[in-house]
């Protein structure tokens, strides 16, 4: 597929996504988030040398939000304003869940509305001194989407997360990690390079990543009987990879363990 609202790069085991419309501070319309599910898609196929992925923005924004000018599929104006989330959104998001990699998200300016619900759906959140988080949909009188509604309770609390939503105020960087929402804050120009770093160190790890962070979002929805079980049965899987066996084979001979991610 042919990609006109991002770019993908590949640098070793890590594909590099990227918001590409600088016209609209990378607005995420209906086919920006059409080509991100592609990108997602081709990055995990069967057969992909990828083994974490690094989203992030060019230019001076991660992500601005929604396309209001209704270019290219947008949640503005008339009808159903819920029916792109059923359509397209809430499978993206979804798919960016369920990942079989690791993923980074480097975060650069503003990461507004559905473009702040993708930023934090990083496993590793890294963001530059001058980004900052918005739930701006109060501003145009709707909910926030993306997953938004989910994840900031679970990440900073109910009352954190009401206010983020209700008064629609930017969150700078240094709060958001003082908050916890994300993971690390950099100077500008030390993003990427930090985000690649992180990426490749995941991509140089086991198999057994997929199955942590799978196990680590199923924790949100579960008790405590059930994750226990969950983390048995996947333990067996883990238990049965090549990279389990050069774990122990390393760990034993004294020196670094070279996983295959397999």
């Amino acid at each position: 597929m042919s990609y006109t609202k991002i770019k993908v790069t590949e640098d070793g085991p890590v594909t590099v996504i990227a918001f590409a419309d600088p016209a609209t501070m990378n607005a995420a319309g209906v086919d920006t988030a059409q080509e991100l599910t592609a990108a997602f898609d081709a990055a995990t196929a069967e057969g992909s040398s990828t083994r974490a992925i690094v989203l992030t923005g060019e230019g001076r924004g991660f992500c601005s939000g929604a396309n209001l000018s209704g270019g290219g599929g947008s949640a503005s104006g008339g009808g159903d304003a819920g029916s792109s989330l059923k359509a397209v959104y809430n499978p993206l998001v979804t798919k960016v869940r369920n990942l079989s990699v690791p993923l980074v998200t480097a975060v650069n300016g503003a990461a507004a509305g559905v473009g702040c619900s993708i930023a934090l759906m990083g496993d590793m959140i890294v963001a530059a001194e001058s980004a900052y988080f918005l739930q701006a949909f109060r501003r145009i009188g709707l909910i926030p989407d993306g997953g938004s509604t989910y994840l900031l309770p679970r990440m900073i609390g109910r009352a954190r997360a009401m206010e983020m939503a209700l008064l629609g105020e930017r969150v700078p960087a240094a709060k958001a990690l003082e908050w916890g929402m994300i993971n690390r804050v950099v100077p500008d120009a030390e993003l990427m390079p930090t985000a690649m770093a992180l990426a490749n160190e995941l991509a140089r790890g086991p198999a057994s990543l997929a199955l942590i962070r799978q196990t680590i979002w199923d924790s949100l929805d579960t008790d405590w009987a059930n994750q226990l079980t969950l983390e048995a049965d996947r333990q067996s899987i883990a238990g049965r990879t090549e990279d389990f066996r050069e774990g122990v084979a390393a760990f034993l001979q004294k020196r670094p363990a070279e996983f295959k991610g397999r």
